[in-house]
């Protein structure tokens, strides 16, 4: 463990940033909702171009298709200046324009309308303050405003994204532990080694992450603050010790733990105290994942002969199983409402990522496999993330609708999308 946590304070100075990811939309929307972001005013040269960025999120999300600017036939800033003609001219729907004008202290304060062209009113407007190097985070902000304001959903463009990558040839490959903006951007590296990390996971507040660490061929579990980059080691017992799941109130992690035998499912305080077994059988049981209410916890079991997912009640005790179509069933997730669950499925077309309505049971394919796995919910419960066969992360609307590939170098899995940060 002390070599371990060497190693990760060593790499906080060390490492470096990675490439991006790229983004490549497969599939969209027929007939997005056109709509011009109209580059905001500003006084000076800015170190990020807050205009695309806002246009390059709406785009990504598959449901809008905003207008070049070299179609623009004029450029407001602000609505009072806009005329409706042009806009309807070129057939667009929505409009946003804005300014970005620096305060005291080198911050930032971006305004921004956006307009209903044919009803001719405002829809909404905002003032979204912004430090110099938090104006990506900003231009995300009002993508967000305006991805809500138009879908009646919560956007997750200022959210962020976990993943492994693993480099290099077989034995002697390099494991990195990545987090990045949810468009790909500023991947940071929190963790290297030469051994395999796998399941990451957030904590609620979006601080920590947990995830699994092999030293010497022995697993353990660790909590990495993010902000510190310190690494505390969390359980490290004979056998397995792994899939960690942060409980919703950030007070417990769920994992699996196999020194007692089969691997079985324990829940733990976060200071590694308080360890209480959850279930009890002969078989394989792992990939806890909590329910958004925190009064339940769903596994993957093969204690019918095949994976599936089952469901315990944490006061009872009581167990059902949950997933019955398809060979098997594995990597659960539920949705933010609690309604769904995302899970691998397998059947005659291999393994495919699907989504399950708890009360109806029905499931819908979401992916094309043949090899879809890890599937991740995006806090707004309308877009999932998972990797595909050949080490990219791809991602996919609820509804099937919208479909992207999001590609780099090396080998890259297991992603996991963060909470809100409230």
């Amino acid at each position: 463990m002390k070599r371990f946590l060497l190693l990760t304070w060593l790499l906080l100075a060390a490492i470096p940033a990675r490439a991006d990811l790229n983004i490549v939309i497969d599939e969209g929307v027929s007939g997005a909702l056109p709509i011009a972001v109209v580059p905001f005013k500003t006084s000076g040269q800015l170190p990020v171009d807050v205009t695309a960025l806002v246009a390059a999120d709406l785009k990504r999300s598959g449901l809008f298709d905003p207008l070049p600017q070299d179609r623009m036939l004029a450029k407001p800033s602000r609505p009072e200046d806009v005329q409706l003609q042009n806009w309807r001219a070129a057939d667009v729907d929505n409009l946003v324009v804005g300014e970005i004008t620096q305060v005291e202290g080198g911050s930032y304060n971006i305004r921004f309308h956006l307009i209903d062209v044919y009803r001719g009113k405002q829809v909404i407007g905002y003032d979204v303050p912004a430090t110099q190097n938090g104006l990506r985070s900003g231009a995300h902000r009002v993508a967000d405003f305006v991805f809500q304001a138009l879908t009646g959903q919560r956007g997750v463009f200022n959210t962020r994204i976990a993943y492994i990558t693993a480099n290099g040839q077989p034995g002697q490959r390099t494991f990195e532990l990545i987090v990045a903006d949810a468009d790909g951007h500023d991947p940071r590296a929190v963790v290297r080694s030469g051994e395999p990390l796998m399941s990451p996971a957030w904590s609620p507040d979006r601080r920590k992450m947990a995830y699994v660490a092999f030293d010497d061929g022995e697993s353990a579990i660790f909590i990495h603050e993010l902000r510190s980059g310190v690494a505390r080691e969390l359980v490290r017992k004979p056998g397995i010790n792994g899939a960690p799941a942060w409980s919703p109130d950030g007070s417990k992690i769920a994992a699996a733990l196999s020194f007692g035998g089969d691997p079985e499912i324990y829940v733990m305080n976060v200071d590694g105290t308080g360890e209480r077994r959850i279930t009890n059988s002969s078989a394989i049981d792992t990939e806890p994942t909590w329910s958004p209410d925190g009064q339940k916890i769903a596994f993957t079991s093969d204690r019918g002969g095949q994976p599936q997912i089952y469901e315990v009640d944490l006061a009872s005790g009581d167990t059902r199983r949950l997933t019955f179509e398809g060979r098997s069933n594995a990597r659960a997730q539920y949705s933010p409402d609690g309604k769904n669950l995302i899970l691998v499925n397998l059947d005659e077309q291999g393994y495919r990522i699907g989504v399950q309505e708890l009360d109806t049971r029905q499931m819908r394919i979401l992916s094309r496999g043949p090899l879809d796995e890890s599937p991740s919910f995006a806090p707004n419960g309308r877009v999932i993330m998972y990797a595909r066969q050949g080490g990219q992360l791809a991602t996919a609307t609820t509804d099937g609708r919208v479909r992207q590939t999001l590609s780099q170098q090396g080998t890259v899995r297991e992603p996991a999308w963060s909470p809100y940060l409230n």
